[in-house]
């Protein structure tokens, strides 16, 4: 690893650095003025877990999409789904949450589908529907949502029968 220029660093990022070399990690994952504390504390974090820090450790990603992939990461999770810094958190979220559920993210972890139109075809997936009807991104989530209840709706009344 190369030397460290502290001068580089404000108090708070010099406090991460100096937390990950006293427990003996690896900080050149995160030692890079770029960084701001909070994202290098997710770095360093990640390391202390023994997680694949490759996965977030870059610039291109927001502190909130760092956390989503660690997060995944932790859970074992197949990252790779939304591991793109064209996903912001919220659609890295519902792609996180659909995978713990083992729901076919293959479905909507498409950039094209903002995270609220993601949030409607992870519910109807939730509920066992046919989302197909609605699987467009050229519906708005609040028309999606609409099929989405009517859907149901008629599923329920099947039941009834």
């Amino acid at each position: 690893m190369k030397e460290i220029q502290w001068d580089k660093f404000n108090y708070f990022q010099k406090e991460e650095l100096k937390s990950g070399l006293e427990k003996g990690l690896d900080v050149s994952w995160y030692a890079n003025p770029k960084y701001n504390w909070l994202k290098m504390q997710i770095i360093r974090e990640g390391l202390e877990n023994n997680l694949d820090v490759s996965c977030f450790a870059n610039l291109k990603y927001d502190r909130s999409q760092m956390s989503e992939i660690s997060e995944g990461l932790q859970e074992n999770l197949d990252v790779s789904w939304y591991a793109n810094p064209e996903f912001d958190s919220y659609q890295m979220w519902h792609i996180r949450e659909g995978l713990e559920k083992n729901l076919d993210v293959s479905l909507y972890a498409r950039e094209e589908f903002d995270d609220l139109q993601m949030e409607q075809i992870k519910l109807g997936l939730e509920n066992g529907i046919d989302v197909s009807s609605y699987l467009n991104p050229n519906i708005d989530y609040e028309e999606m949502k609409r099929i989405r209840l009517n859907i149901e709706i008629e599923i329920e009344k099947e039941k009834i029968l």
